[in-house]
């Protein structure tokens, strides 16, 4: 809770913060001097007692200090708002953190993420959210790190947000895990910070991370490697360079980013490294002989060009096992990675992001078939890991064509969804906890008769089963700001989309898709399409913050088997 008070000292007009918080609660602030004058201060007091204080005198951004309460009950933090701006504070329990995740006590209004009822996607709890990092299963728990910028709902330099949960939908916010490095942090300029990376586990404990540094205009290399580790899961230690430099005579432009690090059907380590030559977007190859991953990297070569889309960057690449155990040759492995600033000629579609399916023995990897992961393109930065069931994936819930400086937009994760191979395709369907998610069905009486049914706070699923593969029909949404549509005819299943104002819409198609089965998520800000399990995907960031109101079905008759639309929520 925040409010006023009258300091007696002085008589100037404090903020205070209050809270009932434990002995021993470890407290986070985010402070910064509102100018160069006096230094920003934030004062503890526990029970009436002085129980702390913390200061800055950087007047150019956000500051990290660290508070530990040496006992409990009624805790007021107080600042004066003339000197001293408060970005974030929160309070967690160290020993039970996991568990219970942080208690957020105070975040600016410039960088509280928007009230979503009912949503149901993985969304920061303050500041800016782009790429999945570290996703992964650890001492027992699903893990979630982020690209995340705390101060502020645009992207600038980069930390890593974190999260938990056990079943991949109901995720516990933990404290930020990885800032920027000093120099990187002092002012909020956007010259770079922690960028995205990977984790695995270590043995007996904790967890080893890699990412990317990125230091704008640094000569020689702007984009260099770093590890570091954790034991604790939560507490990150010291980070150590690991790669200082891109591999020369490849004629490899200064990115040189995004190490996914696993283990190789040889049982070694690999790591790849996205970047871009003359051609087009290349995945880089290294490996090493240490058994912690820590030391020792050597470059295999490059494992994977994609130049039909021009000079675009390879970024955020995985690879997974699909139908085997690692070790057996006769594995099949995705290999996924988002294509930067690539533009289909045939749709418009920017930044796609490609899978490709083969073999792969550990230093090259034989290419069978691919396809686009995502007909919708918002499905960006996808980072999977082999878990106890098979591989699982999630992505960024946005593209970078729709970033703007201007408009504020609904962060989110996609859904976690399965990686699997069926007749010759690469499936990626929702984890099956989504059931989970259904509170009550809608009633549908209206929907297949052609009048538009109400979505009530819009997090709603849609399940359409057709007589006959490649049935046409066509839903229509009710939005506020967007005019979104989920159709199938002739040319495949697609979703018409188009913003006011707006010169063109690129064309979000899954060309020949003929599904008999469509299974359609809508949340505020965002619409996932999955059809026949999975075979052909589609997602969509909707504008702003509000869910679809109403959907209205058209089809030829005969042609829709069943319908069913179940209300959904946490």
């Amino acid at each position: 809770m925040t409010s006023q008070a009258i300091s007696p000292s002085d008589e100037r007009e404090l903020e205070t913060i209050s809270a009932i918080l434990p002995e021993g609660a470890t407290i986070h602030a985010w402070i910064k001097a509102s100018h160069g004058a006096a230094p920003g201060r934030l004062t503890a007091h526990a029970e009436g007692n002085a129980a702390g204080t913390v200061e800055t005198s950087n007047p150019h951004e956000f500051e990290f200090r660290l508070l530990t309460l040496e006992r409990g009950g009624e805790t007021v933090f107080s600042y004066d708002p003339t000197t001293t701006e408060v970005s974030v504070l929160y309070a967690f329990r160290q020993s039970r953190v996991l568990e219970e995740g942080i208690r957020l006590l105070h975040v600016r209004p410039s960088n509280a993420t928007p009230d979503v009822p009912g949503g149901y996607h993985f969304r920061p709890p303050f500041g800016w959210m782009n790429d999945p990092n570290g996703f992964g299963r650890f001492g027992g728990k699903l893990h979630l790190f982020y690209q995340h910028y705390p101060h502020s709902l645009r992207w600038n330099n980069m930390h890593w947000g974190h999260a938990v949960s056990d079943d991949y939908l109901r995720w516990t916010h933990l404290p930020i895990f990885l800032p920027p490095s000093d120099e990187l942090a002092a002012q909020a300029d956007g010259r770079g910070g922690a960028f995205s990376g990977s984790a695995i586990a270590l043995d007996g404990s904790g967890i080893r991370i890699f990412f990317t540094e990125h230091m704008k205009d640094r000569e020689p290399e702007e984009q260099v490697q770093f590890t570091a580790t954790s034991r604790d899961l939560v507490n990150v230690e010291p980070a150590s360079l690991i790669l200082p430099a891109r591999p020369t005579g490849l004629g490899l432009t200064t990115d040189f980013r995004d190490p996914y690090v696993f283990s190789g059907p040889d049982g070694k380590w690999k790591m790849l490294l996205g970047t871009r030559d003359r051609e087009g977007g290349v995945i880089l190859l290294y490996e090493t002989d240490d058994p912690a991953a820590a030391t020792g990297w050597t470059f295999l070569g490059m494992l994977h060009r994609e130049n039909r889309f021009g000079m675009t960057a390879a970024e955020c690449p995985c690879m997974v096992p699909l139908d085997g155990p690692a070790g057996d040759p006769s594995t099949r492995w995705a290999l996924i990675f988002g294509l930067l600033t690539s533009r289909d000629p045939a749709t418009g579609r920017r930044n796609m992001t490609t899978a490709t399916v083969g073999r792969f023995d550990g230093q090259q990897f034989s290419m069978e078939f691919e396809q686009e992961l995502d007909f919708g393109t918002d499905a960006y930065a996808f980072q999977a890991f082999v878990d106890e069931d098979g591989p699982v994936g999630i992505a960024w819930l946005a593209n970078w064509t729709d970033i703007s400086r201007e408009i504020d937009m609904p962060t989110a994760m996609t859904l976690p969804r399965r990686l699997a191979l069926r007749n010759g395709a690469l499936i990626t369907p929702p984890v099956s906890g989504a059931e989970s998610l259904r509170r009550h069905r809608l009633d549908v009486g209206g929907l297949l008769e052609g009048q538009a049914v109400d979505l009530a706070n819009g997090s709603i699923e849609i399940l359409l089963t057709l007589k006959e593969a490649g049935n046409a029909f066509r839903l229509e949404f009710e939005h506020s700001e967007a005019t979104v549509v989920v159709q199938l005819n002739d040319d495949g299943l697609s979703i018409p989309f188009s913003v006011a104002n707006a010169k063109t819409s690129p064309r979000y198609i899954a060309a020949g898709a003929r599904p008999s089965t469509i299974r359609i998520f809508l949340d505020a800000g965002s619409l996932e399409v999955f059809a026949d399990d999975g075979r052909w995907t589609g997602t969509k960031r909707l504008p702003g913050f509000k869910g679809v109101r109403a959907v209205r079905l058209s089809a030829p008759e005969g042609n829709m088997l069943a319908a069913e639309i179940w209300q959904l929520g946490l």
